[in-house]
């Protein structure tokens, strides 16, 4: 099989979802974020009336340094060239049709992570000492489903916002490997695959495409755009951090919730509100409404868009109305390692149960 193969993914899983069809991708990136707005409100209507899943839990998998240079893109000025993220796993789950289902969203094989070609390298020259310091292996993520009295075989779907840094092949299985989630289908968008097959220079120091070339292509489910999977859980699509980016967008106890890596922080979403030395000032100079995480300039300008989307469309917290409901899948931590990076607000976790 090539990568190639992979575009051939099945489809037909959930319910297409169009509010944002509205926007015109062959309009100006201006009016394209204009509409964007518009979008969100009707798209937020739809999801609520879908309902909520039964419950949301989110688990650490690992913490570890990233360049501010990528994280706060030309917004921070601190004296570390890294910050600190914390990767974290969602598992959600509904019942659908008397059964209950699960979407593990963002799991992370770490172990395999770290033979992404950028990490690799930064590995490789960094001494075995300081990475013990700097890096915090909390769990697994078998580990964690465990915790929770969840066995592999009652997950259904597996989901990333991209692909970046992923081996999914201990997850999803090969024609000579197991799958751990043996029932278990990935969901990605159709373009993200379609990258993957021809990556650009700018893409391959963050992808494994040689470990794709073994997946068993039904295992896999190719996604044109948004769905909605279940009850107040739906997939968008936001390109930008990656061309075949997805966010996750929940309906909770607390309201709308969304997930991805297109920023490091609630605080990004508003940047008029950070404390991060140079944020603030530099959204003001540039009149932008949003720092980007943005370690491959793919498509900038619809990343900005994708981020103000999620904006648009999550409720603000109610533990500080400042900050919208937005969890990064990699959040900035605090570290005493990488002076000048500390957030102003953390999110931590997304945790609903219903009823």
């Amino acid at each position: 099989m090539t990568l190639t193969d992979l575009r051939d993914a099945g489809t037909g899983v959930g319910t297409r979802l169009d509010a944002f069809d509205a926007v015109d991708k062959d309009a100006s990136y201006g009016m394209q974020l204009r509409q964007v707005r518009e979008a969100a409100e009707v798209f937020r209507r739809d999801l609520l009336a879908t309902g909520a899943p039964s419950s949301v839990t989110t688990k650490d998998l690992v913490t570890l340094p990233y360049p501010v240079r990528f994280g706060l893109w030309r917004a921070a000025l601190t004296p570390s060239p890294y910050l600190s993220i914390t990767n974290r796993m969602l598992v959600i789950r509904w019942v659908d049709a008397g059964r209950t289902r699960t979407l593990v969203f963002e799991p992370s094989d770490h172990e395999r992570g770290e033979y992404t070609p950028y990490f690799a390298r930064m590995n490789a020259h960094t001494p075995a000492r300081l990475q013990s310091r700097v890096v915090t292996r909390h769990a697994t993520v078998l580990e964690n489903l465990g915790g929770l009295g969840i066995a592999p075989e009652e997950v259904d779907y597996l989901a990333f916002d991209h692909l970046h840094t992923q081996d999914v092949r201990r997850w999803v299985g090969t024609s000579t490997t197991e799958a751990a989630f043996p029932n278990a289908k990935l969901l990605v968008q159709r373009k993200e695959l379609e990258a993957m097959a021809d990556l650009h220079p700018l893409q391959r120091q963050w992808y494994q495409p040689d470990t794709y070339t073994d997946l068993i292509v039904d295992r896999l489910i190719a996604l044109d755009g948004d769905v909605l999977i279940g009850p107040g859980v739906a997939l968008v699509a936001t390109p930008g951090h990656a061309l075949g980016n997805q966010s996750l967008i929940l309906h909770t106890s607390d309201g709308i919730w969304a997930v991805s890596e297109n920023a490091l922080a609630a605080e990004c979403l508003v940047p008029e509100h950070s404390r991060i030395p140079g944020v603030a000032k530099s959204a003001r100079t540039w009149e932008r409404e949003v720092v980007l995480n943005s370690n491959t300039p793919e498509a900038l300008a619809d990343q900005y868009n994708s981020l103000v989307k999620e904006k648009a469309l999550a409720d603000r917290s109610q533990r500080d109305s400042r900050f919208p409901q937005f969890l990064p899948s990699s959040e900035l931590t605090p570290s005493p390692y990488f002076p000048g990076t500390k957030p102003t607000f953390v999110q931590g976790s997304i945790t609903h149960r219903s009823g």
